[in-house]
């Protein structure tokens, strides 16, 4: 397997990039060596003259170049100027409007989510998963529920049988604020919940249909069945397909459902409408009706792969997401920010990162009073 502390490998990545050949699987490897950057990168007032030079002792020691070697800088050069565009450390935030003065205040900090959640077995019987060892954990019916050694949560026919007429049995899935969880159910289909989200689903399937019920976000990749589609029932809306991948946004708090196709094709119907979406759209349902717009693919599922990422967002909707990942309150001094954010960050940062990010734009800045966070302009 390539290191990606070795300097040619840096080198190569680094041209690739800059060339525009670089593979996805190559732009994680370099994205992943440079996020092990740390903030001490950034100095405020620093000339980008100085932080160009400190940048290329900083690759130079991280992939163990040969300064001495004049041939090595331009390549350098290449790696340093990746990071600059990226800026540094994977983080960039551009803000679209009138810049303001900021004053930031920073005097505690909150860890960002993990793992963990609650099941709630058909009995009533509650097992907190993050605290429960690896194992199973229940048996229902002809379903063997486990925790796996990855610490996700498995559903799994076992050697015995039923009668046909034996009552289905429900479990349900509650992520807590703060936390995220996935799960496999008995065919075989996957479901990741985020923050403050939750899953209604039979131990096992049966009759000519597979359903669901969620609350919050959710993103499935459904295993195929042509005899049996898949629904997934929300407030208002019924998301119906065969075998695909898509993301379902349903939280109470936003004034929209979004339920955004990755892989395959589904039917949403809502507000008395249905529509059937490609791959690259995104059903949109709220007082206006269900309508179909092109989607953000990586912005959708941006949560399922462990970043923030904003597209022209405002810090009302910002603020809700961070609510939900940090298990924080949110207040606003003053009106909110009329610009437009755009970035990413990875959601395992500590808020203050976080917020900091947010804070060059020049447009917001925060103050951290426990687990309350005041948003001021």
């Amino acid at each position: 397997m390539n290191q990606p502390n070795i300097p040619d490998r840096i080198n190569f990545l680094a041209q690739k990039w800059q060339e525009g050949t670089i593979t996805n699987e190559e732009r994680q490897e370099f994205e992943n060596w440079y996020n092990s950057f740390d903030n001490s990168l950034e100095i405020p007032g620093e000339s980008r003259k100085h932080m160009e030079q400190r940048l290329y002792s900083l690759i130079a020691e991280k992939g163990d170049i040969r300064l001495k070697q004049k041939t090595n800088w331009p390549r350098l050069a290449a790696a340093a100027s990746i990071l600059l565009c990226l800026g540094i450390g994977g983080y960039y935030f551009v803000k679209r409007d009138t810049v303001k003065q900021v004053a930031k205040v920073v005097q505690y900090d909150v860890a960002p989510g993990s793992n963990k959640a609650t099941l709630t077995l058909a009995n009533g019987q509650q097992i907190s998963l993050d605290d429960a060892t690896n194992g199973r954990l229940a048996v229902q019916g002809n379903t063997r529920i486990t925790k796996t050694s990855d610490g996700n949560l498995a559903y799994e026919p076992t050697d015995e049988h039923t009668t046909a007429s034996a009552s289905i049995a429900y479990n349900i899935v509650n992520t807590p604020l703060g936390g995220q969880y996935h799960l496999t159910l008995t065919d075989g289909s996957d479901v990741w919940l985020n923050a403050g989200s939750s899953v209604k689903y039979p131990t096992s399937f049966k009759g000519s249909e597979r359903k669901v019920e969620i609350t919050g976000e959710a993103y499935f990749e459904i295993a195929p069945d042509a005899a049996r589609p898949f629904r997934v029932v929300t407030a208002g809306q019924v998301v119906e397909v065969l075998g695909t991948h898509f993301n379902v946004n349903a939280y109470t708090d936003e004034t929209d459902i979004k339920t955004t196709l990755l892989e395959g094709s589904v039917k949403v119907t809502g507000s008395n409408h249905t529509k059937i979406i490609k791959p690259g759209e995104q059903t949109v349902l709220n007082s206006n009706g269900l309508n179909v717009t092109n989607a953000d693919l990586e912005e959708a599922v941006a949560w399922k792969n462990g970043e923030f990422r904003f597209n022209d967002e405002k810090i009302g909707s910002i603020m809700r997401k961070l609510a939900r990942w940090y298990d924080i309150e949110v207040s606003f001094k003053g009106p909110l920010p009329e610009e437009g954010f755009n970035g990413k960050i990875s959601r395992y940062k500590n808020i203050s990162q976080t917020l900091k990010m947010l804070e060059k734009t020049k447009a917001v800045h925060f103050q951290i009073e426990g687990r309350r966070v005041i948003v001021m302009q």
